[in-house]
């Protein structure tokens, strides 16, 4: 195809000037008329105007007819195609097409909308619940344990759990390749954990989460953060932002394989959160009694356990919008308060605790012992003011406790107690009017009974003694001797003395339901066979713990009336209001006489020259009290090893305020209990004495007869 040659336009030297326009406005002679304008006669017709359109775009034809003269530069159409027509599509079948393909999406929209809707509505609601919204627990504030004036020996506080995202610490993230070992070192010495159990942890790989330590003090976060702010900011550098932009380059290009020491921010991926801790703020006091709670802040031990409903109180629930792990606000939240746990007043005083702590330690240390307990109670009340176990532990501090000391021995010892248990036996006597405190009794160097034949702790030959005097040399052949008369058979005899044990508290719960109190040991009369029936009576042959053995003698102070023994005193809700622990159960056990006869008797035992508890007299006051020394049965072999050392008075004897008893397990330097027990409870009574700023004794001791002379 050719294209046809163009018309050739008239040079522009040829084409006619225009004539000059006369002044005046008129044309000059031989210039062409101006059209003239054409009359506005009204509105144009529109056909005439579609036509002069159609003529202004209509392109001049092959050949040169006229029309419109084509635009200059625009080339005329092709010869080879004027014959052909141009044809459009059909409009008709585009809006079809383009219908059809509306009227699918359309549908498709529709059929999804349904499934939203409809279908699968209940479903992606609750997915979508479960994504926007997240419930969460709001922990409640553990109760503090105070004494009894309101000292605070137990406390919750604000903690920090410091935890870390172990994929924060890899090489591609910090720029370094021991990135775990370096966050280590440096959170070891604030955290107090082992450098390699840190770096392992930081190293797992495939966690997004690990807890470094928990429930640390604010102190350590503080410090943390510290280090972590200025890691940062050195890592912001420009010179670390360059040395970070060269790490992983080809090294034909002056790249890095990391960046230097000073640089790596190898704290970013340590985080905290908030939480609670236990706090014991006199350190080991009162531990044994207090307890302890566990990593996930629930009672374990002692009265955190026995009162873990009480001391915990109520978690509450908090339900929020969140987006991105931010709560929204404007979409409301549902919130149920949590309710604080009960504060435990207990009935102990910090200040003879102490004490008794501090006496009961030294002693254990000095006499090599295995350990030992202190507890000092209110002969009226039955209330335990002190209860001091050695060796303690810190329970603040548990990582670094004996776990054979995280319990309370007190309570849950069972021993024998040997010639402390002899007042019972002489309370039977008097009480059942079988002897009285002066009559006489012979005691003879050994005594056979049974399959054994006795002694008593010294040897000797025939004592002449009043049953004062049994009680105050301590006489296992006399205890015998005074016990079988209570019946008139050996069996008879038996069932009274199992009688009055039982009623001192012997054999049963002391009614505190301490975690792991025992209740002794005590078998019925009718079992008691061959020689137990005749060791028995000196406290040989049964077996309790520490506070029962202390309430026999408050029982005795106490006019012959036992009083439970309490350690909590009440209770102090979250509204503010206290509430009293019910009151302690009394129980008459011997006659009042009885009861003021035994104390005279064991001051004996104390004052006079031939008592064994004279390293317990208190200067001032009138002391009442009984040594004991006893065969120890080990508990891990079942068999008599060593021995147990004890002493348990009153005072002031003549109007008895407090109970003290001190019980020494298995010494080494020394074994008798007036050797050992003597002077801790010398010690812890007249603290606690002067403490309570209780009056000396208006009065001597009365002197019972010890011995009497027989006729010659």
């Amino acid at each position: 195809m050719t294209d046809e040659p163009r018309r050739p336009r008239r040079p522009a030297a040829a084409r006619p000037a225009p004539a000059p326009r006369p002044a005046g406005g008129r044309p000059a002679a031989g210039a062409a008329a101006p059209r003239p304008p054409r009359p506005r006669t009204g509105r144009p017709d529109r056909g005439q105007d579609r036509e002069r359109q159609q003529d202004r775009e209509r392109p001049q034809d092959r050949e040169g007819r006229p029309g419109r003269p084509a635009r200059p530069g625009r080339p005329p159409a092709a010869r080879g195609s004027a014959g052909k027509a141009i044809r459009l599509g059909d409009p008709r079948r585009r809006l079809r097409v383009v219908t059809a393909v509306l009227a699918a999406v359309l549908a498709l929209f529709v059929g999804r909308l349904v499934q939203l809707q409809l279908v699968d509505a209940s479903a992606l609601a609750g997915e979508a619940a479960v994504n926007r919204y997240v419930d969460d627990v709001l922990p409640a504030d553990r109760g503090a344990i105070t004494d009894a004036s309101g000292a605070v020996l137990a406390a919750t506080v604000d903690a920090d759990d410091i935890t870390a995202d172990p994929t924060m610490f890899t090489p591609a993230q910090t720029k370094v390749p021991d990135a775990p070992q370096q966050a280590a070192a440096l959170l070891a010495p604030i955290l107090g954990t082992d450098r390699a159990k840190l770096a392992a942890a930081l190293s797992a790989p495939g966690k997004r989460y690990a807890l470094l330590a928990g429930r640390q003090p604010p102190q350590a976060w503080t410090q943390i953060s510290a280090l972590k702010a200025a890691f940062a900011k050195q890592a912001a550098t420009p010179a670390c932002q360059a040395q970070a932009a060269q790490v992983g380059r080809p090294a034909d290009q002056g790249g890095r394989t990391s960046v230097d020491a000073g640089c790596a921010d190898v704290l970013a991926g340590v985080f905290h959160r908030g939480t609670s801790r236990r706090v014991y703020p006199d350190g080991g006091l009162a531990s044994n009694v207090v307890g302890f709670v566990n990593g996930e802040g629930l009672g374990a031990g002692g009265l955190e356990q026995q009162y873990q409903a009480e001391l915990a109180g109520r978690d509450g629930r908090i339900t929020y919008a969140q987006s991105g792990g931010q709560l929204v606000p404007t979409a409301g939240f549902h919130e149920r308060a949590a309710v604080p746990g009960s504060t435990l007043r207990l009935t102990l005083d910090r200040d003879i605790q102490w004490a008794a702590q501090r006496a009961i330690t030294d002693q254990v240390r000095a006499a090599g012992a295995e350990k030992g307990y202190v507890i000092v109670q209110d002969v009226r009340s039955g209330q335990v003011l002190a209860m001091a176990t050695a060796p303690g532990f810190n329970a603040g501090d548990l990582a670094h406790a004996a776990p054979g000391a995280l319990g309370n021995p007190a309570l849950q010892d069972a021993y024998e107690p040997g010639s402390t248990a002899k007042l019972m036996t002489m309370a039977a006597v008097l009480d059942t009017g079988t002897a009285a405190w002066d009559t006489h009794v012979t005691v003879p160097g050994t005594l056979h009974r049974a399959d054994r034949i006795f002694h008593d702790d010294v040897d000797h030959g025939t004592w002449y003694l009043t049953l004062n005097g049994v009680l105050a040399k301590s006489s296992n052949i006399g205890t015998i001797e005074a016990a079988e008369h209570l019946g008139k058979t050996q069996k008879e005899s038996n069932r009274v003395l199992e009688g009055y044990l039982r009623k001192f508290g012997i054999g049963r719960p002391t009614g505190l339901g301490f975690p792991g109190e025992t209740r002794g040991i005590l078998a019925a009369a009718a079992d008691w066979q061959g020689s137990q029936q005749y060791t028995i009576p000196f406290g040989q042959g049964l077996s309790l713990n520490a506070l029962q053995a202390t309430s026999v003698y408050s029982t005795i102070a106490n006019g012959g009336v036992r009083v439970d023994p309490s350690l909590v005193r009440g209770t102090t809700g979250p509204d503010g209001r206290f509430t009293p622990a019910p009151a302690p159960g009394r129980t008459r056990v011997v006659g009042p006489q009885t009861a003021g006869t035994l104390a005279r008797m064991l001051e004996s035992v104390v004052s006079d020259e031939q008592g064994t508890g004279a390293r317990a007299q208190i200067p001032g006051y009138r002391v009442a009290g009984k040594t004991g020394t006893a065969n120890r049965v080990d508990p891990r072999t079942g068999r008599y090893s060593g021995y147990t050392a004890s002493f348990i008075g009153f005072a002031p004897a003549d109007r008895p305020r407090l109970t003290v008893s001190c019980t020494i397990q298995d010494p080494v330097n020394g074994h008798f209990g007036g050797q050992l027990c003597g002077p801790v409870f010398k010690q812890v009574m007249e603290f606690a004495l002067k403490s309570l700023q209780v009056p000396p004794s208006g009065a001597p001791a009365p002197g019972l007869p010890v011995e009497w002379k027989p006729s010659p």
